[in-house]
């Protein structure tokens, strides 16, 4: 598991966050203080606070490289 910070600070980039990660077949989750949240789920992502940073933890023991370079648009260094 790899887990990175994102902002998904605008409607347009949660549509477009989610259509980049149902592409691949691993489990995504977002972490919001306590909650937890399947981050495939677009209704599930509205209804966190969206103007902090949100943890995104990835599921996938290979081809991690190719799940970033995806996620780089929303990827916080």
């Amino acid at each position: 598991m790899k887990t990175v910070q994102i902002s998904l600070n605008s409607i347009d980039k949660v549509k477009s966050f989610v259509n980049a990660i149902t592409k691949f077949d691993y489990d995504f989750d977002l972490v919001s203080g306590r909650y937890v949240i399947d981050a495939k789920s677009i209704m599930g992502i509205f209804s966190l606070d969206l103007s902090k940073p949100i943890e995104l933890n990835i599921h996938a023991e290979d081809d991690i490289d190719a799940v970033l370079e995806v996620l780089k648009p929303y990827i916080i260094e």
